[in-house]
């Protein structure tokens, strides 16, 4: 026996569905070749993770469905036929074709190679599904809004600084801002919903120069918006309530609700 037979064997014994005769191949190969037992280790420690499992995230239905189907098709049943053509004439003292050939084996060998396809099958089935939950969390991360990801950018920068100033109704609102990555984001706790028709618009103030930096909406009071287009030094964040699509002058037609200095 060589070493890929025994890896077939192995893989097999990890699963416990070796028959008779092959857990006796398979033994008597490891005590005749004692370096092989790291063969059987690694497929035994894989079988363990099988059994173990992982956090019970289902992976995609397509994929698991493909991996089911292909082990589906995977004979399993350990049904091989070995025949041996019997010649014209039976030379004397041979069996005759009635017989069974002499050195034939009374049980078929079990198909290990199958045994190792479908061990490795299910080793990526688990991995698909072990791996479901950093999926999720890979796409989460992947998926961020593009406000997050600008407060990130921030939060990160060496000179992020932020100002927070109270609402009228008793909500807050905070500046996050980086001079050198000409950035900025508010950030809104319990600012007030606005009636259909109306939305909040953001603005850079430069000494008496408003500059619409996109309009936002608040969900349930609460708000994450980066504003549009690059901050000055010394730039006044500020909010007003202009009708649905932005101020149609370019400029603030109400009372600003938020006001937040920068320098």
């Amino acid at each position: 026996m060589n070493e890929q037979e025994f890896a077939e064997l192995a893989a097999g014994a990890a699963l416990d569905a070796l028959s008779p005769d092959d857990q006796q191949r398979y033994h008597s190969a490891l005590a005749a070749h004692p370096e092989w037992q790291r063969i059987a280790d690694e497929d035994a420690d894989t079988a363990g993770l099988l059994s173990g499992g992982a956090a019970p995230v289902v992976p995609s239905p397509d994929i698991r469905a493909a991996l089911l189907a292909r082990i589906a098709i995977t004979p399993q049943n350990g049904d091989v036929i070995q025949t041996v053509s019997a010649p014209d004439t039976v030379p004397e003292g041979l069996p005759d074709a009635d017989q069974k050939p002499l050195g034939a084996e009374s049980t078929p060998k079990a198909p290990v190679r199958r045994l190792r396809i479908l061990f490795a099958l299910a080793a990526c089935l688990a991995l698909l599904v072990g791996v479901g939950a950093g999926t999720v969390a890979i796409n989460t991360y992947l998926n961020r809004p593009a406000s997050v990801i600008a407060l990130q950018d921030i939060q990160s920068a060496d000179d992020a600084q932020q100002a927070s100033v109270t609402l009228e109704s008793g909500g807050t609102a905070t500046a996050h801002w980086s001079a050198s990555l000409g950035k900025s984001v508010l950030v809104t706790d319990g600012i007030p919903a606005l009636p259909e028709g109306e939305t909040y618009e953001l603005w850079y103030v430069r000494g008496d120069t408003p500059v619409s930096a996109g309009v936002f909406a608040a969900d349930g009071g609460e708000a994450t918006a980066a504003l549009a287009g690059d901050m000055h030094a010394g730039d006044v964040i500020a909010v007003t309530v202009e009708q649905a699509g932005g101020s149609p002058s370019g400029s603030p037609t109400t009372d600003p609700v938020v006001v937040i200095p920068t320098a």
